[in-house]
């Protein structure tokens, strides 16, 4: 545990000096293969060391944000190239994995409420830095307060449950709290991180404002934060699971349903793909609210494959937006005739996008409808359109970029580079693979 703090905090002279640009990229994927000898088996917390340990589940998300910060600062080759306050952007990726590893490896509410709050700042900081519009300011204003209105009645509740625990440590957490009210207060800002529907709408203007980074990070990491809270709390609340499903479930189904039907209406690439998450994130809250074992290894399966996939298609957006100046889908058309081979990654993406095979979306997907349609047959309906959808606005994705006359105003264009086939086959490959070895995400329970 203390090795990787250590290691980290020896990044951070590397990261103030902006020539060592390349050399912070491969210490972060370093570092990522590092973790990988430290596999947790079994739900049983490990590397224990004061406030910090791993688990099976934890273990997942930190390899997951370690791997995505890598692939961010692989991705944004542009702020070097033009010398964009480059040693920043590094120091600010940095920031940002050390809070979401404390996060993820903290065994004390109190200490993963301390770092939930401090991953915001790392986030605000890249959206407001290296934000692409003005508005920028006005999605990093959403972003914050979003999830700060939530946090006060949640630093609330972690008094009250320090009261009748009289301990923070999630080990202690041994019996079921009948409180609707609680409910709403612990969860309320899981909630609106993963987001559900009716409390989304800070999700479309931060990703649409925020760099090509801070839209790998949102998608990859930040909405599974609430994933993460809500899968080590729900043990709290199973006496009012029966009261409490029926209204959450209700919400993640309809709300996945309306949002596949609002991506078929989107003409900005970054938009859709960002409105594809929220509809992806309420099969997750519906897994999650089932209470079941098949929910909750479903919904962590979902949200790792989630993570991978939707940053690759906002890493695809960007490079065309780097090329054509524009993120609409009447200007983005017949890319296939410039970019053949890049034409390939935005299929094989939109396919995992789908749920198709061989991904992990797929096997997510299913476990997830298996918990929902036993929870009740009547979820089927739903499950059935937000499928049929989730193909349409995929497929809509796809054509709509790839074929068709490309834009006449384009006088000169740059071809696909190296670097950005690695990027793709680096989402690609543990995206597809990871398939083979489903117990991961089926143990931690």
């Amino acid at each position: 545990m203390m090795k990787f703090t250590f290691m980290m905090l020896m990044m951070i002279p590397l990261s103030l000096f902006s020539n060592y640009f390349w050399i912070n990229q491969l210490m972060f994927l370093m570092l990522t293969f590092f973790f990988l000898f430290f596999f947790s088996p079994d739900n049983i917390f490990l590397y224990i060391s004061g406030v910090f340990g791993w688990d099976l589940l934890s273990y997942n998300f930190i390899l997951l944000s370690m791997w995505i910060c890598s692939l961010m600062v692989l991705a944004s080759y542009k702020i070097y190239k033009e010398k964009f306050y480059s040693s920043m952007f590094c120091f600010s990726v940095l920031l940002l994995l050390m809070s979401l590893y404390f996060l993820f490896s903290s065994l004390n509410l109190f200490i993963f409420y301390l770092f939930f709050e401090i991953s915001l700042i790392p986030t605000l900081i890249l959206i407001l830095g290296w934000g692409y519009q003005p508005e920028r300011l006005q999605a990093g204003v959403y972003l914050l307060f979003y999830t700060l209105f939530a946090s006060l009645p949640m630093l609330i509740s972690i008094f009250y449950l320090d009261n009748i625990y009289c301990s923070l440590v999630f080990s202690f957490f041994d019996f079921s709290l009948n409180s609707f009210l609680l409910f709403i207060c612990v969860n309320m800002v899981f909630l609106i991180k993963m987001p559900m529907y009716f409390i989304h709408l800070w999700l479309p203007k931060a990703h649409v404002e925020a760099p090509v980074s801070g839209s790998m990070i949102l998608a990859g990491i930040m909405l599974k934060l609430g994933g993460y809270g809500m899968l080590r709390l729900m043990k709290l609340f199973i006496g009012i699971s029966s009261i409490m499903s029926y209204l959450f479930i209700g919400i993640s189904i309809f709300g996945g349903v309306v949002i596949s039907l609002l991506c078929l209406r989107q003409t900005d690439v970054k938009s859709l793909i960002a409105y594809s998450s929220v509809a992806h994130m309420g099969l997750v809250l519906g897994g999650i609210m089932t209470f079941s074992y098949w929910g909750f290894c479903g919904s962590l399966m979902m949200m790792i494959a989630h993570g991978l996939s939707s940053s690759a298609l906002f890493c695809l957006a960007n490079i065309t937006y780097e090329r054509v100046g524009s993120r609409s889908l009447f200007l983005n058309k017949g890319m296939m005739n410039l970019m053949p081979k890049m034409s390939l990654w935005w299929f094989l993406f939109s396919a995992c996008n789908m749920a198709a095979p061989p991904s992990l979306n797929l096997s997510g997907e299913i476990m997830l409808m298996n918990s929902l349609i036993s929870w009740s047959i009547f979820n089927m309906f739903g499950l059935a359109l937000i499928s049929f959808f989730s193909a349409c606005y995929s497929l809509y994705l796809f054509s709509c970029s790839q074929h068709g006359k490309f834009f006449s105003g384009l006088f000169n264009f740059n071809f696909s580079k190296y670097r950005e086939y690695l990027l793709m086959l680096l989402h690609w490959v543990p995206l597809n693979l990871l398939i083979l070895k489903g117990e991961l995400f089926s143990l931690f329970i």
